[in-house]
């Protein structure tokens, strides 16, 4: 055996016979790809009721009401994003797309952090100002507004709820959800204290807690997109441990190279060269390297290169 052998394969295909390593693209579905329909059904109730609290809120000359309006209109931004980011997703690797488009995903969770910061510092910003002027708020049809405004923010936060624990994309769309849900939490608590005791200072009070609810919680998103972007290991892949594993199979000599990365929510990719003693099963040890990135560190892509343990490797590139 004078080459290194590799395999490409996602986890499930089988890897141990025969030959040279096969290629092949990821035929997994991404998370977010799972969680289309809850994510379209938020989609159309949000931009349905951002347009009835546009109109409620000029005819009541209501700023509280523009405002959450706004919010819900950055929530339709980016869950129209994350919708076609996912439909864009789907299509097939080919040319120079070798992934196809999965991180399409991660850029919309992107757009939708850096939405969710303006969003933020904007209702920060209108906290102060309403601190310097405090803003007059109608009572009852502003209250009537919000409470649907709410129940429809439920129903889009129940069904992406799912989604955010799977996938970096939809958490994005969940996240200005549930800041626009307590958006309109807001504007209830500050029209019913300021329709009951007068006390202006209410909204802008509400208004600045939520702005400081969602900084942190952005943040959170922005890092672990930016972490996907950079091919940083995934959070709670001991990168050293697992290269300790593979080295521990029966016949491997020595293990380099090794790469372990997210492509998208849901989907873990790795890459090692695995350099097997004189006499060594390659096939067991192709297939056990395969289970052993699988079953311990999650990798549902891996592309392992077999060589034996005298191939002196030609420098290359850099």
């Amino acid at each position: 055996m004078g080459h290194g052998r590799s395999h490409d394969s996602p986890t499930g295909d089988d890897g141990g016979n025969g030959g040279d390593g096969h290629a092949h693209g990821p035929r997994i579905g991404s998370a977010g790809e799972r969680h289309q329909k809850p994510l379209a059904i938020a989609f159309s109730i949000t931009a349905a009721y951002a347009l009835v609290e546009v109109v409620a809120g000029v005819a009541t000359g209501s700023l509280a009401l523009i405002s959450d309006a706004a919010h819900m209109g950055t929530d339709v931004l980016g869950l129209g994003l994350a919708l076609a980011a996912i439909r864009l997703a789907r299509r097939p690797a080919a040319g120079r797309r070798t992934y196809g488009t999965y991180r399409l995903e991660v850029l919309a969770a992107i757009i939708n952090g850096l939405l969710l910061f303006g969003v933020a510092f904007y209702v920060l910003y209108e906290a102060v100002q309403r601190f310097r002027d405090p803003a007059e708020v109608p009572g009852l049809p502003v209250l009537v507004v919000a409470v649907v405004g709410l129940v429809v923010n439920l129903i889009s936060f129940r069904l992406l709820t799912a989604g955010a624990k799977e996938s970096l994309n939809v958490k994005g769309a969940y996240f200005e959800v549930l800041a626009d849900m307590l958006g309109s939490v807001g504007v209830i608590i500050g029209a019913l204290v300021i329709w009951t005791t007068g006390f202006e200072y209410a909204d802008p009070i509400i208004g600045a807690a939520i702005g400081l609810f969602i900084l942190p919680r952005t943040w959170k998103l922005m890092r672990q997109a930016l972490r996907i972007i950079m091919e940083v290991a995934p959070p709670g892949v001991d990168v050293e441990a697992a290269e300790r594993d593979l080295a521990a199979v029966p016949g491997v000599h020595q293990v380099h190279d090794l790469h372990i990365w997210t492509i998208t929510s849901g989907m873990e990719a790795a890459s090692a060269h695995v350099m097997i003693k004189d006499g060594a099963d390659w096939h067991a040890v192709l297939d056990q390297s395969r289970r052993i990135l699988a079953d311990r560190y999650g990798v549902t892509h891996p592309t392992i290169q077999v060589e034996p343990a005298d191939h002196t490797e030609e420098p290359v590139g850099f």
